[in-house]
């Protein structure tokens, strides 16, 4: 067990090295390109596979202990030590990374990203697992800083080179607030680190804040806490997220919404809760605030958006969607309860499985017509996903009403227990401030409801625009968009009536026989097994939750109550 975690971290750290090497003469195949991307599905499969087998061993039976524990000295002087370790919390954070990785390398050995070579692209990708994985896995408090920043480069890069319009400035954007951010958080770390002397999460946890004053405690929340907020994003400290998901690729949206979001949370739950509780219950107040607001901005952002005439990007819309779901898990945490916090971490792990999955529908989407803009998606298709390509509708409209949290699917479990969590707060928090925030919450799912719903609407049925000067893409999904017309085509106009009312016969002056609405390529083999895997656990985790909430409770039990089970 301890060597299977250690290759958890480690292997794609190797496996990005590697890719960047010349492949052997006998590996290389026909295509150079292919070989590389093969070898970022062998890899990212590699840790997949070792993570199942990690929670395979995993005992289930203890999920409050940490399990497959490493400890060595790294840096005697500062007490560093190389700390790893799983338990309840964890070991879901690990298995969704390992999942989503894997799934966004298969995706890319079909549909390559437009950009520079495909090795640095493969070998980015494998960084950035290994950092995500390690800040999941690591017990050392300076070990989490260095694991928390090793994932923002490879992200930057990913925006920045492989990205879409824009995306040099959303690059630049993504890096500043990130990096501003961690500074402070590193100062909060240190704080904590000396004024305890020891960096050390389980004995830190167990301690229960103990050994620090609640001023201390409370310095180290704030700042750390900014940290946190950043990568989660919190409102208002979310700007930077529209436009990088905007400008980022599909496996860029896929890994920043699925992965990366939840580094920010898993922190607030992991440190600040058991490490600074006097400091948490102080800030917790604020925090729900400031969740339940990102929850209503996030939703009347993506209300603007969705309107007709908006010109709203769809991935925009998806990011904005995300500012509200992370909302739903801060509050949840907020509440200092086991049933807010396992709510919050069921939603954690609800989001990254839908919100990958939309993120792949929507590169989809725009691959097949060029564009994401929903004006375009809505008013130029004629029949629409669900007359063009009625599996990739259906799987859109599957995901958007996963998201808005309809029961029996993964969505709703998370918002539910979060909202309980809220009703009765932990001791020491004001019962009706918490209330207050959990009706605006609850307001929040119907506003999510009625941006989701307009959206399926818009985008898989389509609205009728006959006046339309956008050609409908060809079979191969590319975008013929603005194109004119030739002077001899006939134009689609109202044409007079027949007398008794009906249309004129196809002959007759101003009108034309309807055309065909021409089909787009429905869903492929490779883009079925990226995706099939998300829509299954989005069902399973949403009719069998005792799964993971078995994994979570006990290990949140135990974290709340300072380190006694």
């Amino acid at each position: 067990m301890q060597f299977l975690l250690a290759f958890v971290v480690v292997a794609p750290l190797l496996g990005a090295v590697a890719a960047l090497l010349p492949a052997p003469p006998g590996l290389k195949g026909k295509n150079p390109d292919q070989a590389v991307l093969r070898h970022g599905v062998t890899v990212t499969g590699a840790v997949l596979i070792a993570t199942i087998v990690l929670a395979v061993g995993f005992d289930h039976d203890h999920p409050a202990t940490m399990q497959a524990t490493t400890d060595i000295s790294w840096i005697p002087a500062l007490d560093v030590r190389i700390q790893l370790g799983i338990d309840g919390i964890s070991l879901p954070l690990l298995l969704l990374t390992a999942l989503l990785t894997f799934l966004c390398a298969l995706y890319s050995y079909s549909k390559p990203p437009a950009g520079p070579s495909p090795k640095a692209f493969v070998a980015l990708v494998l960084v950035l697992e290994s950092g995500t994985l390690a800040t999941f896995a690591v017990l050392d408090l300076l070990l989490f800083f260095l694991a928390f920043e090793m994932v923002l480069i490879p992200m930057y890069f990913l925006i920045a080179r492989w990205g879409g319009g824009q995306r040099q400035a959303a690059a630049w954007k993504f890096i500043l607030y990130t990096l501003l951010g961690s500074v402070v958080m590193l100062l909060g770390i240190l704080l904590i680190g000396l004024k305890s002397g020891t960096f050390d999460m389980v004995a830190l946890a167990t301690d229960n804040g103990r050994g620090l004053t609640t001023s201390v405690q409370v310095i180290a929340v704030l700042a750390i806490g900014v940290g946190l907020a950043v990568k989660t994003p919190m409102w208002p400290l979310h700007s930077w997220l529209p436009d990088a998901h905007t400008a980022a690729p599909t496996v860029g949206s896929v890994l920043l919404a699925g992965v990366l979001l939840k580094m920010g949370t898993y922190g607030f739950v992991r440190i600040l809760l058991p490490i600074a509780p006097d400091g948490m219950r102080t800030f917790a107040p604020y925090l729900a605030a400031f969740a339940v607001v990102g929850i209503i901005y996030g939703s009347l952002a993506c209300l603007a958006l969705a309107r007709t005439g908006a010109k709203g990007d769809l991935k925009r819309l998806i990011a904005y969607s995300s500012v509200g779901h992370m909302g739903f898990v801060l509050l949840g945490i907020a509440t200092m309860t086991p049933t807010g916090v396992n709510g919050a971490l069921f939603a954690n792990i609800a989001h990254g499985l839908i919100t990958g999955l939309l993120f792949f529908l929507v590169g989809a989407v725009k691959d097949r017509y060029g564009t994401a803009d929903l004006d375009t998606l809505a008013g130029a298709t004629g029949a629409a996903l669900y007359g063009r390509a009625p599996r990739l509708g259906a799987l859109l409209a599957f995901a958007a009403i996963a998201s808005l949290g309809l029961p029996g699917l993964a969505g709703f479990w998370g918002e539910m227990l979060t909202l309980f969590g809220a009703y009765s707060p932990a001791e020491g928090l004001s019962r009706p401030a918490f209330r207050t925030f959990m009706a605006i919450g609850a307001f929040g799912t119907l506003l999510t409801a009625a941006y989701m719903l307009i959206v399926v609407r818009r985008v898989c049925m389509g609205e009728h625009t006959p006046h339309s000067r956008l050609s409908p893409p060809d079979d191969r999904g590319e975008q013929a968009a603005d194109a004119p017309q030739a002077a001899d085509a006939p134009q689609a106009t109202d044409g007079p009536k027949a007398a008794d009312g009906g249309p004129q016969p196809s002959g007759a002056a101003g009108t034309r026989p309807a055309a065909t609405t021409p089909q787009l390529a429905d869903i492929q083999t490779y883009e079925a097994a990226a995706w099939t895997p998300l829509a299954a656990l989005t069902v399973l985790a949403g009719l069998w939750p005792a799964v993971l909430l078995g994994l979570t409770d006990p290990a949140v039990q135990k974290l709340l109550a300072g380190g006694k089970s």
